[in-house]
């Protein structure tokens, strides 16, 4: 076989991640447990476990990448059927009338009779393999086949992470929903107490009308948050395959944080992400490709036989003397072609270095996902430390505001600014809460999820599964 043989490029590869684990994760070693499989049961919600398990059953992206799948394995099929001689078969039965100005029967009269001619060819060609061509082919056949198997696992594995990433954000939602519905009672058992003290000479109509004020602005924010609510329903409902109408999840609030995942080293995040191992594989079958273009610089070995029956009388066509054969082989080259090959040879080159920085880009954007979210987890979780204590200030100033106001020491503007700060830190708390569990679905999926490289079918396999 002659081209290069294939190496796997290198890449560059840190020791050691940047960003530390968030607190009270551990960083896992090479032996210690790793995300596997169904890795949504992470989080302990039966719910989403349903919801999962519809995405490789019912959702058309991933369907459509395993037909896809399916197509680039029939491929390796024909790529492999060249490698076996082809046998054809065309009979045909001609009857024919030689003009009388031909058979020189005009002046008598007589009309040439018609007569038939009866033939069965059965034709053979084969073209040896000498120098790979063919062989290299079914390789990078088998190659793109892997391209497409990691595909449709990083396929499977991007809705999978989309859904949870909607499912959580729209359980964020619920508890602005529910914080919201809390805030507008009380605001209203406030806008009773301002018109009590109005009514009794004790407070203003601007208090009325500054509770009026905060108590409809809240209703309009929880009217707001259903419409985001609905959008992320939608769209969970897409991810599993079903039409919106008949779709619907139970409101739940988010309540605790993100559980701890099993980082592992970055040297094993070159096997655990499918689209590196896609992109590993197209650089394997753009090797192949130019071993195909130097296989054109020479000669190719074909080897032809026909054998048949031929006959000008039907009652004879299959009688031993009817019968006729030809082998023999033929050799070719090509002497001139002005550099086509040379040309051929160099831009199937360049489409390998393509393939190896497109490879080599991969693993590093692979490694800014995942310090991205680990940094994201961590200081989400510093952050909601802080706005936990704030969220205890903020409730008891708005304590303090409230019984100074009763007590007729302070305005109600004072009020209305305490409810402000405590209802948006309470808002952020929620907040938080929801992106910290957005950012650890983001790692899940940065680390490839459950999958590893030895789900991927070999070469052998794909072409094993098609014989």
């Amino acid at each position: 076989m002659v081209g290069p043989k294939y190496q796997r490029p290198t890449a560059a590869t840190p020791s050691s991640y940047k960003e530390p684990p968030p607190p009270g994760w551990k960083e896992a070693q090479p032996n210690d447990a790793v995300l596997r499989g169904k890795w949504w049961e992470l989080y302990n919600d039966p719910e989403l476990n349903a919801l999962e398990e519809q995405i490789s059953i019912t959702n058309q992206n991933v369907l459509m990448a395993e037909a896809q799948y399916r197509e680039a394995k029939d491929a390796v099929r024909i790529a492999r059927s060249a490698l076996f001689p082809t046998v054809t078969a065309s009979p045909s039965i001609i009857n024919t009338q030689t003009p009388s100005q031909v058979t020189g029967t005009v002046a008598s009269g007589a009309k040439a009779a018609p007569h038939g001619f009866y033939s069965l060819p059965i034709d053979l060609s084969y073209t040896a393999d000498i120098w790979g061509s063919i062989r290299r082919t079914i390789a990078a056949s088998a190659n793109a086949a892997q391209v497409s198997a990691a595909d449709l696992e990083n396929a499977r594995l991007t809705y999978q992470a989309d859904l949870a990433s909607d499912y959580f954000q729209l359980h964020g939602l619920d508890g602005d929903a529910e914080l919201l519905t809390r805030a507008v009672k009380s605001y209203d058992e406030f806008l009773v107490l301002t018109k009590n003290r109005y009514a009794g000479g004790i407070a203003s109509m601007g208090d009325v009308a500054q509770a009026q004020t905060q108590l409809e602005t809240t209703r309009a924010q929880l009217v707001d948050v259903g419409v985001q609510r609905a959008q992320f329903e939608h769209a969970v409902a897409i991810l599993t395959g079903k039409p919106p109408s008949g779709f619907s999840i139970s409101p739940v609030t988010l309540k605790t944080p993100p559980p701890p995942i099993p980082v592992g080293v970055p040297t094993a995040l070159l096997e655990r992400r499918p689209d590196i191992a896609a992109t590993e594989r197209q650089v394997a079958a753009a090797n192949e490709q130019i071993g195909i273009a130097k296989a054109a610089f020479y000669p190719t070995l074909t080897l032809s036989a026909s054998a048949g029956f031929e006959s000008a009388d039907f009652l004879k066509w299959f009688t031993w003397p009817s019968r006729f054969w030809s082998v023999g082989p033929q050799l070719a080259e090509t002497l001139f072609d002005a550099g086509k090959r040379h040309a051929q040879v160099s831009q199937a080159e360049a489409a390998y270095d393509v393939t190896v920085a497109n490879y080599r880009q991969t693993v590093l954007t692979a490694f800014q996902q995942v310090e991205d979210n680990l940094a994201a987890l961590r200081i989400l979780a510093d952050e909601a430390d802080v706005t936990d204590r704030a969220v205890k200030a903020a409730e008891e100033s708005l304590t303090i505001s409230t019984d100074q106001y009763k007590g007729g020491i302070v305005a109600y503007l004072q009020v209305i600014t305490a409810q402000t700060a405590a209802l948006t830190e309470e808002r952020a708390a929620i907040d938080l809460l929801t992106r910290r569990m957005t950012a650890s679905v983001l790692l899940v999926e940065a680390l490839g999820g459950g999958w590893d490289a030895s789900k991927l079918p070999t070469v052998s396999d794909v072409i094993a599964a098609n014989k």
